[in-house]
Formats: structure tokens, C-alpha cells, sequence
């Protein structure tokens, strides 16, 4: 049973990269293209070029590394014709499930040692809790209840960077890229979605984006709903004068809040305490014109006060339990980034330029798309993104660079 299942996996993987092979534009791509995804869904410990080429060819490893070097960091074909296939083709996986139900922002980050790779600068680092030296990037992934995919994907190049011509030089950033803040690529990324006309979700961001009034602004104008996390010290007015989120919530009636149970967790139903009211946004950047909407408050068992707040433009009229059940969807950005990161390499890339910035996370996004499309097929026991996809072996005694040295 396991070997057919291989060999089901493998032909399935094989006509996947198949899809690939007609976008990836000159024929001399296509092999490199071919071993790069294969090698990041091996269970190699680092998914940078040189261990891929040690895995995917043991018996020309330095030829191979050439090979995926120049595949990565210098070819010239496009991410977003990539992107665009895999999502032809996984899409179509994800919406046997459901329909697609949200749209989900959010941005990872990569530590960094050195000043050189491009973009990298001290900022917040969401791995490593605490501001550090690393790169950010923002994406968007569409979702439904059974997977979600990122189908958006850019650097944050800070301001640092963008008005320095010789780092920019060096890193081969594009000269039509300039500075912006997160939320404005994420506003841009969520207008490339509708004109693309993908399938409409509600929209869903934690406060480091949901507190940008104009971001809000933007998705309404774009005819697209949110619920958009938001702090406790955000000001609104639900009818008896302008006041912080917290000051409302905590002066709400115990009637007002109601446990609402939103999906299985892995051990139990997750369940809190919600309170909902209809409020109009106020304070900075907001106009007199602001819409009522939504704020949703938790304030869980046990807990001396309210812990979250959203404002959600979802309708007046819309169930409870769904406002809760799709505000918390968000939690599915949490699952890609970790399987991209541990499972298929996202933070790996050894290189500094743009290009193969982006090119990498291109190819990874392309391995994690596959592993969406196999997920019904995986058993329990393998785990949520083990293939089984044969593995050539090492040659004797090979290291990567940078790993320890052996006992």
C-alpha cells in the first residue's frame, strides 16, 4: 500500500512540475526548476542550493550547485507567471472543500548576521519576538476551512535601502520599486487580487496592519469586507460619545457576551467569551464619513480584562457565531508560514539579491502548493507535509557549509 502510494505521489508530483515546466519560459530552466522543487520537499536539513544540489545530484554536486545557483539567483523568469500557474492549479484542490472565505495579510521575517542581504534592517522580527537584524516580507493568501495558499508575495524594502543607490545597485533591486510601509504593499497586493478577479474573501489582518485606517479604507473602496484586528486604546464611538475599544468593552452589561465555540482544536473545541457592538471608527487617520461596523471584543475565562478587538464590516445582520468563526480564520497564516519555514525552507536562502529573494520563495510556494494538493491523500501518521518522494543519496562524508561539526 505504501509503494503504490509513492509511486501515486511521485507521477502526481511529476505532472505538478509538468504545469510548471510551460511557464517557466527557456527549455535550460526547466531541469533546474525540476531538482530545486524536488529538493524542497526532500527531508534535508536545510533547503539553501548547496544541500539541494547535494540531494538531488550526489554524483556532480558542484555542476548541480551551478546549475540551481544561476536557476534561482539569476533567471530571468517571472514569479508572478509562476504564481499564477500554481494557483491555476491548486486552486482548483482547495475549493473541492469549500468555497474560498477569506483573504488573509500578513507578513513573516527572516534573521539576519550581516548588513548585505537586501532589505535587511533592525525592525521587528515576528520569529524571534523582539526588534533584531532581519528581512520582512508581506503576503496574501487566499483560504477556505481546508487550506489556504499564499498567492502574493514582497519584499519590504525599507526606507534605508530604497534611497540607497549602491546597495540597490548591488542587490539588483528593480528601479520601479520604492519605498512603502507594509500596509500600502498590502493594500497594493489586495487590488492586484481584484483585478485579477479572484475569489472574493473577507479580508483579515492582525493590528499591526488592521490599525491603518487607510488600509481599511482601502478594501472598502475595493468593495471587500474585513475584520481587522485592532489594540485596545483604538477610539470609537458606539453612540454615547468617542471612547477607547477597552472603555466599551468592559463597560458592557455580562448579558452582552456569549462563549462561542469556532473550530476543533487539536486536543479540544477552541472556545472563548465574546461581546459584539455596532461602532463607528475614530482617531487618527479616520474621516468623518466612517462606516458602522462590527468591533468584536474577547475577554476569555479567567482573564482581568479584554484581550482582542476587530472591527469587521461584515453585515449588521450576520450570525455571531459566524463573525466569530471567520474573524479567527487567521489563524491559518500561522499554519502556512510554518510549514513553509520548516517544512519546505522558506528562510533558507543563502543569497542577497531580490531576484533570488523572490525566486526562492517563488519555488517553495510552488512545493507547499503541491503539498495542499496531496493533503487528503496523506495518512494521519505521516504528518500534515511529509511526500514520499525517493531520495538519492549523499556522497560519503558530504557536509553543507555552516553545519556543525561531527561528533
Amino acid at each position: 500500500m505504501a509503494t503504490q502510494r509513492s509511486r501515486d505521489s511521485a507521477g502526481r508530483f511529476a505532472d505538478y512540475l509538468d504545469g510548471l515546466a510551460g511557464v517557466i519560459g527557456h527549455a535550460a530552466r526547466v531541469g533546474p526548476m525540476r531538482d530545486y522543487c524536488t529538493g524542497l520537499l526532500l527531508p534535508c536539513e536545510r533547503k539553501s542550493v548547496e544541500p539541494i544540489a547535494a540531494a538531488t545530484a550526489p554524483e556532480r554536486v558542484g555542476a548541480q550547485h551551478q546549475a540551481l545557483l544561476h536557476f534561482v539567483a539569476e533567471g530571468a523568469w517571472s514569479d508572478e507567471v509562476v504564481l499564477t500557474k500554481v494557483r491555476d492549479m491548486v486552486l482548483p484542490k482547495i475549493e473541492r472543500h469549500g468555497a474560498i472565505e477569506a483573504w488573509i495579510i500578513d507578513d513573516t521575517s527572516f534573521p539576519k548576521h550581516g548588513p548585505h542581504s537586501v532589505g535587511v534592517t533592525h525592525q521587528y522580527c515576528g520569529e524571534l519576538g523582539k526588534q533584531a537584524n532581519c528581512q520582512a516580507a508581506v503576503s496574501l493568501s487566499i483560504a477556505n476551512h481546508h487550506a489556504s495558499l499564499p498567492v502574493a508575495y514582497r519584499l519590504y524594502l525599507p526606507n534605508s535601502w530604497a534611497e540607497d543607490k549602491k546597495r540597490r545597485r548591488k542587490a539588483g533591486v528593480p528601479n520601479a520599486i520604492a519605498f512603502q510601509t507594509k500596509p500600502k504593499i498590502a493594500l497594493d497586493q489586495l487590488t492586484w487580487a481584484c483585478a485579477c478577479g479572484l475569489p472574493r474573501g473577507v479580508v483579515l489582518m492582525d493590528s499591526a496592519y488592521g490599525t491603518d485606517a487607510s488600509l481599511r479604507r482601502g478594501a472598502r473602496e475595493l468593495g471587500l469586507d474585513y475584520s481587522a484586528a485592532v489594540h485596545a486604546r483604538t477610539l470609537i464611538d458606539g453612540g454615547g460619545g468617542k471612547m477607547t475599544a477597552q472603555t466599551l468593552a468592559v463597560g458592557l452589561p455580562k448579558r452582552a457576551w456569549r462563549t462561542i465555540t469556532w473550530r476543533e482544536g487539536s486536543a479540544e473545541p477552541l472556545r472563548s467569551r465574546f461581546a459584539r457592538v455596532r461602532v463607528r471608527a475614530r482617531g487618527e487617520g479616520c474621516t468623518r464619513e466612517e462606516p458602522e461596523e462590527w468591533l468584536l471584543i474577547e475577554w476569555p475565562k479567567g482573564e482581568t480584562a479584554p484581550t482582542k478587538y476587530w472591527l469587521s464590516t461584515l453585515p449588521s445582520n450576520v450570525a455571531f457565531d459566524r463573525l466569530v468563526d471567520i474573524t479567527m480564520m487567521r489563524w491559518r497564516i500561522e499554519r502556512d508560514y510554518q510549514d513553509l519555514k520548516q517544512e519546505v525552507g522558506l528562510g533558507h536562502f543563502e543569497g542577497r539579491s531580490w531576484r533570488g529573494f523572490h525566486h526562492h520563495a517563488t519555488m517553495c510556494i510552488a512545493a507547499y502548493g503541491f503539498l495542499i494538493s496531496e493533503r487528503g491523500a496523506i495518512p494521519p501518521s505521516q504528518g500534515r507535509c511529509q511526500i514520499p518522494l525517493p531520495q538519492p543519496a549523499l556522497p560519503a562524508g558530504w557536509r553543507p557549509r555552516g553545519a556543525a561539526a561531527a561528533a
